[in-house]
């Protein structure tokens, strides 16, 4: 398995901003819409970098975007697994800290981005699982969302397929953002309805550091997407980001990490890296993968898939 596809850009010493819409194979009549969505998620977390505003907000505002529109398998329309339900990771990471936010197996709330947010803030512990993680957020003032506002037709049709032998296929999506803002400060953050037909109880590599989510301001921040297992087995986020501490580039970092997903764990998929002095990159071994990016200037927005 080849590296179908890597791109860089950025420039140094300026704020940043990379978004994806999950690595797949979308049918083309569905690329210009999956990218656009990303070009404007990336565009909103331009404009809080822009302002001033930190690489955690700008990740979470960019992430909420794509948790709230139900072609993305994140939130709002994210695949059901076995059960027919809602199992929601997400986690957000600030790489001047290192602290981390993280929910995984969470039942259906609105924003899951959010929530890690939360987690994060609060500090008290990395991760919460299940009906803690649902238990923390109604004390944090979150709410509940009705399953019926959040599961799309679309959604039940791909499990159905799942269901019969067919291709499930993921294409629709994890979602995730990396930033660099003008402080030199760094995050990522993903978010994820996993699998479709996952297992109940599975949680994916989205929301533990190192595996699908990393930010570390002294290397790099990082989101992945694909086969979770792969990114789980391997650590790829936190091995790219070291990588470009020990002198990679952004781009070679994000190569590196593809080409390995294959060779060591047969894991197709995305990455999205940012370096601490604003460089961008991604790569991807699938056919399709969606992204945004901006910098500098809300003039260089750019997106594809």
């Amino acid at each position: 398995m080849s590296v179908r596809f890597s791109w860089c850009g950025g420039e140094v010493g300026a704020w940043s901003i990379l978004v994806h819409g999950g690595a797949g194979d979308l049918p083309p009549e569905r690329r210009e819409a999956h990218a656009a969505g990303c070009r404007e998620a990336a565009r909103l977390g331009a404009e809080i970098l822009a302002a001033g505003g930190s690489a955690l907000d700008a990740v979470q505002a960019a992430v909420t975007f794509l948790e709230d529109d139900p072609r993305y398998n994140a939130g709002t329309g994210a695949s059901l697994d076995e059960r027919g339900e809602l199992s929601l990771d997400a986690a957000v990471m600030d790489g001047a800290t290192l602290a981390v936010g993280g929910v995984c197996a969470l039942p259906p709330f609105r924003n899951p981005i959010a929530i890690a947010r939360e987690v994060l803030r609060d500090g008290r512990h990395v991760l919460y699982a299940g009906e803690g993680a649902a238990r923390f957020a109604e004390e944090r003032g979150f709410f509940r969302a009705d399953p019926a506002t959040m599961i799309t037709e679309t959604a039940r049709a791909r499990l159905e397929e799942t269901r019969r032998g067919q291709d499930g296929n993921w294409a629709d999506g994890t979602v995730g953002a990396v930033a660099r803002d003008i402080s030199g400060h760094l995050a990522a953050a993903t978010s994820t309805g996993g699998t479709v037909g996952k297992r109940y109880g599975r949680v994916g590599d989205t929301p533990i550091p190192g595996a699908g989510t990393y930010a570390d301001d002294l290397a790099a921040a990082a989101s992945g997407t694909g086969y979770g297992e792969g990114y789980l087995r391997t650590g790829i986020c936190l091995r790219a980001c070291l990588w470009i501490q020990e002198g990679k580039t952004p781009q070679e970092a994000a190569e590196t990490a593809i080409r390995m997903l294959w060779k060591r764990a047969q894991a197709r998929g995305g990455i999205l890296l940012v370096a601490p002095d604003g460089r961008l990159a991604l790569a991807r071994s699938t056919e399709t993968m969606s992204w945004g990016a901006c910098w500098a200037s809300l003039e260089h927005l750019t997106a594809g898939s």
